[in-house]
């Protein structure tokens, strides 16, 4: 098993144990930030051949990488950035596989260092079809901290380039935000991806 074929939420949840709450707006406090111009030209040349090629590899290398590379540079390249790396963690449980992208407070890039913060999955046009899957990987994540007594919560995405679903989980409690947010508001994106971060760094 892999977290690929964490196919459901219910499937996740009976594996793990989890309690799930839906009917919360986690990020309503959070500011917008300021888009650099580099993302904001980028965006702005990528969007439309995104969407003209419309599949999960394009979208994933034109939007959604642009975006979380903004947030390693916002903390001066203090946040490792990782995408289609492979993060066994438990075998046994199902908790192995390849994530699409993965952020860290940390700056080291070549391997995944503790603490693992956000896991972004990236699906085409199928937000609840992702779910499941970012779920397990937030709970290997979860544990992978654990092992050094890392026990602060863990975000997760699960997007398709122009609409991002965030979660969080917190021991066994999963929140899944009630807001579906668009790209068109990248300011608030960024906000809220910059978010977990602002514990260990200070944006710029």
């Amino acid at each position: 098993m892999s977290y690929s074929e964490f196919k459901t939420i219910a499937q996740v949840q009976e594996k793990f144990g989890l309690t799930v709450k839906e009917s919360e707006n986690l990020f309503v406090d959070i500011q917008p930030l300021e888009i650099g111009d580099y993302l904001q030209q980028t965006l702005k040349r990528n969007l439309s051949i995104a969407n003209a090629i419309n599949t999960e590899k394009a979208r994933s290398e034109l939007l959604i990488a642009p975006i979380l590379l903004e947030i390693r540079h916002i903390f001066h390249e203090q946040v490792g950035f990782f995408s289609g790396t492979e993060f066994n963690v438990d075998i046994e449980s199902g908790l192995n596989g390849f994530c699409d992208f993965l952020l860290t407070a940390s700056s080291e890039i070549y391997e995944i260092s503790c603490p693992v913060i956000t896991l972004v999955e990236a699906k085409n046009e199928n937000i609840k079809g992702g779910l499941g899957q970012c779920i397990a990987e937030m709970v290997a994540a979860q544990r992978f901290n654990a092992k050094s007594d890392n026990r602060l919560p863990i975000y997760g995405v699960v997007t398709t380039g122009m609409i991002w679903k965030f979660l969080r989980l917190e021991e066994r409690t999963l929140w899944i935000d009630q807001e579906d947010y668009f790209i068109k508001e990248i300011g608030k994106l960024l906000g809220i991806l910059s978010s977990p971060f602002q514990s260990y760094y200070n944006p710029v």
